[in-house]
């Protein structure tokens, strides 16, 4: 790789003899400029090209880069970080934090010997401290990108042919990256519902709910997956009266029924409200706030509520618009997720995709796993993700956090199987901080004890799940936990407890 790079340098150095010199003098200024943009120049051709600098692309890129493959990942947000950092996982996380603080100053920490007259929110301070963190976070991505030697183009790329993306550039410009090997890491966008539009002032998607400038009285949130109850919970806590609408019968449909009915219970003594089984079949905004008409999601009579903003969060949808697929007859399915086989290549040669274009579920952390892998795969290595050992975390107060299967799915494949149920209101930890709502859930197979999935609601259920994720992992067994030493007092003990419980008995129920 170094003497081909040294040959291309003296190709370059004999080639420019032939040229005047004010030719040269221009052709070396333009190069200098080129790099001091981080842009790719069209004549040099990458191994890797990635376009999309979220968790996936950007982890994607600065894998090949370790690998020894030169990279450039293309960005059309001109900040990276994708979604997550910007405006989805990292800032939602910074106003869940802020949030919650201000929540426990009110209602918990007079318990604890705190007391104040009075407390209120800052919500531009809140909303500051928020762009901060993102600010510092995508600036420290840049920061990866020099140091692992990534090119950086800041523009909109779009297939020219399986080996050249045309990149029109934030500043104006154009230019073409070449690659023998293209990802396509480009994510999700926020997925419409028929009748209703999203202006970013009265009727919000995540974007919008991360930005507003003044707390609503009301607030309708349409979807109750993970994102809707996060920033639900985030306005709910200081001072927005809350109502989610959710078509189906339960919220958080992939959640374990059981952890699922007692987060909801959590949410409702925190004042959340929930109209289950209901559809939008109608919007009005011709007023000072929103005027939503509803009915039974089987049918039946109409109800209206008023909000001052709605929240639009009924899921996401793969992002692949102006990328030019048809052009090169990258294969989609009914739902515009991108195919891929087992190593992340799509029907066309030297053209791959990862993260939330392509089938799994759509999280940041499987997106990086994903880049990785494929990465992998391209420098003649051996990459892997098990899907089905992603965990999930919805990350509200409890927190709840999952990773395998939920005991509804093991009751259909089957299987016979064992519970083991430990709650953290018999948790020393948890006793001792005050905050013991929540439970651990952990199922096995009856016959080999073999670890199917982990279910667990608790503060810091996020961090805890991952020691169930290893477990999962290495197929390890109920007892495998419970014979593991854990820390006194810790939360993670309850994890033990109820590995104790699935495969014999715990000691402190």
């Amino acid at each position: 790789m170094a003497m081909a790079n040294l040959a291309r340098r003296k190709g370059y150095l004999l080639a420019t003899k032939s040229v005047s010199s004010e030719t040269l003098r221009y052709s070396l200024s333009l190069s200098s400029f080129i790099r001091s943009r981080g842009f790719a120049s069209g004549s040099d051709e990458n191994d890797v090209v990635v376009i999309g600098g979220g968790p996936g692309g950007y982890v994607a890129a600065i894998k090949a880069a370790q690998l020894g493959l030169k990279t450039t990942c293309i960005e059309k947000r001109g900040a990276l970080g994708g979604t997550c950092l910007n405006v989805g996982c990292i800032p939602s996380k910074a106003l869940l934090h802020s949030s919650h603080m201000y929540h426990e100053a009110q209602h918990a920490f007079a318990n604890h010997g705190i007391k104040f007259s009075s407390v209120e929110v800052d919500l531009a301070a809140m909303m500051a401290q928020k762009d901060k963190a993102v600010s510092n976070l995508t600036r420290g991505i840049e920061g990866l990108f020099k140091k692992n030697k990534v090119s950086y183009v800041k523009g909109y790329g779009k297939f020219v042919s399986p080996s050249e993306v045309s990149v029109e550039t934030l500043d104006g410009g154009n230019t073409v990256v070449k690659g023998k090997h293209i990802i396509i890491a480009t994510g999700s966008d926020v997925k419409s519902l028929p009748g209703v539009t999203i202006d970013e002032k009265k009727i919000v998607s995540s974007t919008g709910a991360l930005a507003l400038t003044e707390i609503p009285k009301k607030l309708v949130v349409i979807g109750a997956g993970y994102i809707g109850l996060e920033m639900g919970s985030v306005w709910g806590r200081i001072g927005s009266e809350v109502t989610v609408v959710e078509f189906a019968p339960d919220i958080v449909p992939s959640m374990d029924g059981e952890v699922r009915k007692q987060f909801q219970r959590s949410l409702e003594k925190q004042g959340m409200k929930f109209m289950l089984k209901t559809k939008v079949v109608g919007v009005d905004t011709s007023g000072d706030g929103v005027k939503l008409t509803l009915e039974p999601a089987a049918g039946g009579e109409q109800t209206t509520l008023e909000a001052d903003v709605v929240l639009v969060s009924a899921g996401r949808t793969p992002f692949t618009a102006g990328l030019a697929l048809d052009k090169i007859g990258v294969e989609t399915d009914k739902i515009g997720r991108i195919l891929v086989n087992e190593r992340f290549a799509t029907n066309v040669s030297g053209v791959y995709a990862i993260g939330d274009v392509i089938p799994g579920p759509m999280l940041a952390h499987k997106a990086e796993e994903d880049g990785v892998a494929c990465v992998e795969y391209i420098a003649g290595k051996v990459g892997h993700v098990d899907y089905d050992k992603v965990p999930g975390v919805v990350y509200t107060n409890p927190e709840v956090a999952s990773v395998g299967k939920t005991e509804e799915q093991v009751k259909e494949l089957g299987v016979e199987y064992r519970v083991g149920k430990f709650p953290f209101m018999a948790n020393s930890r948890a006793k001792a901080i005050d905050n013991a709502e929540g439970l651990v859930k952990i199922l096995a197979e009856k016959e080999t004890d073999k670890i199917l999935g982990v279910h667990i609601m608790a503060p810091n259920a996020g961090e805890l799940i991952h020691e169930a994720a290893i477990a999962l992992q290495y197929d390890a067994s109920s007892e495998d936990i419970a014979r593991v030493c854990h820390a006194h007092p810790t939360m993670s003990e309850a994890v033990k407890e109820a590995a104790m419980a699935t495969y014999d008995k715990p000691i402190h129920i």
